[in-house]
């Protein structure tokens, strides 16, 4: 056997961990290499997998042959491959999962079990309650997969009465593969079979009726215009033919019928900006340096270190973006952009589709499964050298990436915590460009401590932008959401410098005095008197809540009460326009009772503030304003964000009521007022970032004000006006607020001065859950005592913040150390869910 005989192989199995070696036959010889996607048997089933390399000789004698290759081509690259292996090392998740994370949705799959009823057995006399059910979705809808039956009969372990079923000899069952849900998406076409050079004299053999013979003649003439194939929808629309009429001048060998291949693009209906290439500023100009040295390094195999570029909102970081990627693409690599936000990923598009037309990829959760793969392909082929997304983009098979860039660094969406693997796109990205040799560019106006730590250490390279970009000379350029150009005043462009404007004023409104003056409303005078002035100016006001729905909790006024989720045991929120209370964490839904459940007294009352009722609030204030609302209930549709957007920007509303995603990087010229209601909200959460959350979102949500030559200011309602993050993000003062964070974090040992491990345990009931949690702990105690770890520590097993959810009982236990995926080793850890420097501890 040569080298290439044999394959190592991640099976996409999460319950296995290790690989497994295949042999190659003779017909893949030369077509499977590391990356390839392939079919192999496992035991008594098919299971899919990723060939991880290939080898001369296999670890074990009876080795079985590969059976199928899923891809022609490899799914992932040896750099792709390079991060799966680290991401499973420091997530300690399966290599299978983080491979997962590299393949489109649809091409890869699962074994399934194949239930099938034997004929002539279909009585249900002595069955049992469980076995019934699954006897009647098999008589009544036929052979079904295990997964189906899960979904039919939920809740309900199957395993056991399927076997019963089975030596009962009701039932049979085999191991099945289903095939890749996405495919190239074809179509048909046409094309003339031979150049023609007079169709309005051609004569149609055998063809009776006058309106048969001129619809074909139409088709032909509509060809003879068309170098390439047509899709046939097209001849059909120009000249009125069917597809019979098609098959027949096939037949007559003047046509050719094909089926072509079209891509899904998302970005097919985009139309790209039409802006010159602005002038630098100083500030930029000097940032924009020591970028095009870092990338003029790497593209000559020089080492570098990140870059930590810190512009205060509204200084210009996308322009130089743009310009990296500029600089990227001319040394023929490419480059990956990353948005922490799907909402903020249009407007990142329409500017690099502006300056990269043609060459610019879109990848995200909310594309169809279509969309998604004919553009993973399409990047694959070296055709889109730009790839625009959120975390998920990094994932994408660019074969020479010489730059990653990261837009809002310091957003929290950049960690995946809800499913395996849990991991840091932070440290999956600096890995990764160690890993291609490629630059690393990273943008925030309020990075995050860890992330300021490590320029103070001089691991990474500083880069600021102090300043605003705003009016440029005479000429004023007004943005839609989507980054079209809706009014431009005069002419001329900048010279350097010209047109800096500051970040807005911000005033702290101290509510505990608001409410010994007598305002009941939650919108202090203050607050008011600004919104009344915009409405008169013409202008708009964006109001940040970091809450959803109309009230925090509802409660009894006589015996304090609170309606709780059952399953959850977190207040219930009520929303008006879904006509009851809604848990925010598992979906319970139930109505709005008319009496107390505990006491049946009839005064229970909402207590709080959401958007929703903001909004009602809003509306009593100013009947005649326009008002907007955008939070997660608005935006359950697949293109509701930039509906919002292009509402608000084309000033079709007045006020825009929002949670947190106002506070990401949007434009919007004529907001001239941002009102902060209950600013401190967080800062009690039992977290060590709540101070730091807390800053960043009043800072970044101030940032959204004064972006237009009207300049802006911000009201910021609090009952906590001394709290330091609270002062510092009034001052827009990133260094104040770093330098009392810093010493906090020093003195209680948080990060950066020691890593963190959360191990999360779920239990329907809660003494399962906290004796699993209590044996981990003491097995990782005992372990550090016993390999003398003295510079780790493990906590107590604790309810965590949020102790049930979805009606599972949750558990959490806290590991400090230097290398906590080394503490960690060897224990098993099959019943909860590890984090590593997880992004918060609730």
């Amino acid at each position: 056997m040569d080298i290439s005989s044999y394959a190592r192989v991640a099976v996409n199995v999460p319950a296995i961990s290790r690989e497994f070696d295949y042999l190659i036959p003779e017909e893949f010889q030369g077509k499977i290499s590391a990356g390839s996607l392939v079919e192999v048997p496992f035991n008594n089933r098919l299971l899919q997998g990723v060939v991880t390399r290939l080898v001369n000789i296999p670890e074990v004698v009876d080795v079985k042959p590969i059976i199928s290759l899923v891809d022609p081509f490899p799914v992932l690259t040896a750099r792709q491959l390079q991060l799966a292996g680290f991401l499973s090392e420091t997530t300690m998740a399966p290599l299978c999962q983080c491979i997962d994370l590299m393949i489109p949705p649809g091409l890869s799959s699962q074994a399934d079990t194949l239930v099938e009823l034997i004929d002539g057995n279909e009585s249900l006399d002595g069955l049992g309650q469980t076995e019934v059910r699954l006897m009647k979705q098999l008589i009544e809808r036929g052979n079904l997969r295990l997964r189906q039956l899960e979904a039919a009969i939920p809740h309900v372990p199957l395993q056991g009465s399927i076997r019963k079923l089975q030596q009962a000899g009701k039932i049979k069952t085999r191991s099945i593969l289903l095939p890749p849900r996405v495919k190239p998406k074809l179509i048909r076409t046409a094309s003339l079979a031979h150049p023609i050079d007079s169709i309005s004299n051609l004569k149609l053999a055998g063809q009776k009726a006058e309106k048969t013979q001129l619809r074909r003649q139409m088709a032909l003439e509509f060809l003879s215009n068309e170098a390439l194939p047509v899709d046939v929808t097209w001849i059909y629309a120009a000249s009125g033919c069917t597809l019979a009429d098609l098959v027949a001048l096939q037949e007559m060998n003047l046509i050719v019928l094909h089926e072509t291949e079209i891509w899904r693009d998302p970005l097919k209906n985009v139309i790209p900006l039409d802006q010159a290439k602005p002038v630098l500023t100083s500030d930029q100009k000097t940032a924009w340096e020591t970028i095009s040295h870092t990338l003029q390094q790497v593209n000559t195999g020089v080492k570098t270190r990140p870059m930590l570029l810190q512009g205060i909102t509204g200084s210009g970081k996308t322009e130089l973006y743009m310009r990296a990627v500029e600089d990227t693409i001319m040394a023929r690599r490419q480059a990956i952009v990353l948005v922490p936000e799907i909402s903020l990923t249009p407007l990142a598009v329409q500017r690099f589709l502006s300056r990269f037309p043609g060459q610019v990829g879109l990848i995200h959760s909310r594309l169809s499964p279509g969309e998604r793969y004919d553009t993973w392909r399409r990047a694959r082929a070296g055709m889109l050298p730009v790839i625009i997304g959120p975390r998920s983009a990094l994932f994408t098979p660019l074969e020479n990436i010489g730059l990653i860039v990261i837009d809002e660094c310091h957003d929290d969406s950049y960690y995946q915590s809800d499913v395996l693997p849990m991991y840091s796109t932070q440290q999956a990205a600096l890995k990764y460009a160690e890993i291609c040799q490629c630059a690393l560019l990273l943008g925030s106006a309020t990075p995050d401590v860890t992330q300021l730590y490590e320029v103070h250490r001089g691991v990474w390279q500083h880069l600021t932008l102090p300043r605003r970009v705003g009016v440029y000379g005479n000429k004023t350029f007004l943005t839609s959401a989507r980054g079209e150009v809706v009014q431009s005043e005069q002419s001329g462009f900048p010279s350097d410098d010209a047109g800096q404007s500051g970040l807005p004023h911000v005033e702290i409104v101290d509510m505990r005095e608001e409410l010994k003056a007598g305002t009941r409303s939650m919108f202090s005078r203050p607050l008011q008197e600004g919104l009344q002035k915009v409405l008169e100016a013409g202008e708009q006001a964006i109001l940040f809540l970091n809450r959803r729905g109309t009230a925090t909790y509802v409660f009894c006024f006589d015996c304090g009460h609170s309606l709780r989720c059952p399953r959850c045991e977190i207040p219930l929120t009520l929303h008006t326009t879904q006509d009851g209370l809604v848990c925010h964490h598992c979906g319970y839904k139930r109505q709005m009772p008319k009496s107390c459940p505990n006491c049946g007294s009839s005064r229970i009352k909402a207590f709080g503030t959401g958007t929703e009722r903001v909004e009602a609030e809003l509306k009593n204030l100013f009947p005649t304003a326009r008002i907007l609302r955008w939070d997660s209930e608005s935006t359950q549709g697949k293109d509701s964000h930039e509906i919002i957007l292009d509402h608000f920007t084309a000033h079709h509303a007045d006020f825009l009521i929002g949670t947190q995603m106002v506070s990401k990087g949007h434009d919007f010229p004529l907001v001239t007022l941002v009102g902060i209601l209950l600013a401190e909200t967080g800062l009690n959460l039992p977290d060590y970032r709540a101070p730091e959350r807390t800053f960043q979102l009043i800072t970044q949500v101030a940032g959204r004000a004064g972006r237009g030559e009207r300049g802006g200011r911000v009201l910021l309602q609090t009952y906590m006006p001394q709290h330091y993050a609270i002062q510092a993000a009034s001052r827009h003062d990133l260094n104040a607020f770093y330098e009392v964070d810093i010493k906090e974090r020093y003195r209680l040992q948080y990060p950066p001065f020691i890593r963190l491990a959360r191990l999360l345990f779920q239990d329907m009931r809660e003494k399962n859950c906290q004796e699993q949690a209590e044996k981990i702990r003491a097995a990782i105690a005992h372990k550090i005592e016993i390999e003398n770890m003295g510079a780790s520590s493990v906590g107590g097993a604790l309810p965590c913040f949020f102790s049930r959810q979805g009606g599972y009982y949750r558990y959490q236990v806290l590991l400090r150390s230097p290398d906590p995926v080394r503490v960690l080793e060897g224990i098993p850890l099959e019943n909860c869910r590890v984090q590593i420097d997880p992004p918060d501890l609730l």
